[in-house]
């Protein structure tokens, strides 16, 4: 069997009862994660124009809900909206070594499917990791190359995605791999973006998102795809990445479980920013320094942060503030974290833009050769007074060795929900009750009920 039959035999064959206990807890956790996420896009323009374009495509009813608007529609529209809404706030998760924001790809498809199919919440489980063991393991597969010029979330989601829809839809190991070559062909999503402050962002994952369940839902039906997507001399590996690591491709499959490796994003920003806050934001607290104290800030980086943060000088958007390092460490070292709410009010005051111009990164060697598997964020800060402090943080708050607790996730959950002005506190209360017992729904539910919403914050 080639690597790709074997991924796909794998996905195909999962079930329930093969998944460790704290694998199926930790998808419960994500899960909410996620919906936390995906509530606090509403209101963003970029989320709102994909929505409204759904709307007026899409059917105005269906089996699955649009979690920013409570309406319900079709399974491709509702994975394209709540994929769009759920990757904008920057608080979504990410895979270390694959590079991989997992959450954004897998559970719009795979909740969408699940609500239209009437899938138990052990089907649910299962597919979703299916579909984080298979899209963290392509994205190891096309490697660091493919991420300099490639939004990995965007090309390797659509296989994500259509890893979990085609568990749920049943799909047979052929069938899979069927899928798996539609949603190859369908991947796309490149950083040029981020230079301008563009929306693609939303549209990398509303599309992955949409793309991996049409893919799946296609194989089912009969539809074929290249048998070889990943490493066919004109699959992904060959167009997408000029060093692939085939090997990862099948890594383990079965004891090794990706998604446990998985990260929460405790600061509302580019995860590439979190190793050097969370280095500054130790010596701040070590030596009892304030902002105004610091002449300057030396950030000591991996080579993808420098290509991704780098063409983001002067930002211009609140979105575009959270790839900017300068940005992100002045708003934490000010509030002692960056969360939404802070960088909504205040990324460009001129006291953030005064201490950004403080913030340089350099590229450093013992950082670049542990990324991806490891994220190590070390900074040198000099005082106005001639001193110099070092930081060093091996494991960034919400890493699996220093991850966030359950109180810790669902009060980030409450706060991004809130945030969005997208439920109650009553209401987000009684869906994170519903996520924690997700394994024994019989069929999933509605996560939230019909309501008018009030205009969101803008």
């Amino acid at each position: 069997m080639s690597n790709a039959q074997i991924l796909a035999s794998f996905a195909a064959n999962l079930e329930f009862e093969q998944i460790p206990k704290d694998v199926v807890a930790r998808t419960e956790d994500l899960f909410l994660d996620w919906f936390g996420s995906a509530l606090a896009g509403r209101g963003a323009r970029p989320v709102e124009t994909i929505r409204k374009l759904a709307q007026d495509f899409g059917p105005h009813y269906g089996p699955c809900e649009v979690l920013i608007s409570r309406r319900t529609t079709s399974p491709l529209f509702a994975a394209m909206i709540n994929g769009a809404a759920s990757h904008f706030a920057e608080q979504d998760d990410l895979h270390n070594s694959s590079v991989l924001h997992p959450a954004t790809v897998v559970f719009p498809a795979a909740w969408a499917a699940a609500q239209a199919l009437g899938r138990s919440g052990k089907e649910f489980i299962a597919a979703s990791v299916a579909g984080y063991e298979v899209g963290i393991r392509v994205g190891e597969f096309l490697g660091r190359s493919h991420y300099k010029i490639f939004h990995t979330t965007g090309t390797v989601g659509t296989i994500a995605a259509a890893a979990a829809v085609g568990k749920l839809l049943r799909l047979s190991g052929e069938q899979m791999v069927n899928a798996f070559g539609s949603a190859g062909t369908q991947a796309a999503g490149l950083w040029e973006f981020l230079k301008d402050a563009a929306d693609s962002k939303q549209l990398h994952t509303a599309k992955a998102a949409a793309n991996g369940l049409l893919a799946a839902y296609l194989a089912a039906d009969g539809f074929t795809g290249a048998k070889d997507i990943f490493e066919g001399g004109k699959g992904m590996g060959a167009g997408m990445s000029t060093q692939t690591h085939p090997e990862k491709l099948v890594d383990a499959l079965g004891t090794r479980w990706a998604l446990s490796e998985t990260s929460f994003k405790f600061h509302a920003s580019c995860r590439h920013t979190h190793p050097a806050t969370d280095a500054l934001l130790q010596v701040i607290r070590r030596e009892r320094i304030v902002p105004d104290d610091i002449e300057t800030v030396v950030t000591h980086v991996h080579q993808a942060a420098i290509d991704v943060l780098g063409p983001v000088t002067d930002p211009q958007t609140v979105h575009q503030a959270k790839f900017s390092m300068g940005t992100v460490l002045a708003i934490a070292a000010e509030f002692g974290h960056a969360g939404v709410r802070e960088f909504d009010a205040h990324y460009r005051e001129s006291r953030i833009s005064h201490f950004c111009k403080k913030v340089s990164m350099v590229l450093d060697r013992e950082v670049d050769t542990a990324y991806p598997s490891r994220w190590i964020g070390k900074v040198t800060v000099q005082t106005k007074d001639g001193r110099t402090f070092a930081g060093r943080v091996d494991d960034p708050k919400g890493d699996p060795g220093n991850t966030l607790t359950r109180a810790e996730l669902e009060h980030k959950a409450l706060t991004l929900g809130l945030y969005g002005n997208a439920a109650t506190e009553d209401e987000l209360k009684h869906a994170i009750a519903s996520i924690w017992a997700i394994g024994d729904a019989l069929v999933v539910p509605k996560l939230l009920p019909d309501s008018k919403l009030e205009t969101h914050h803008g």
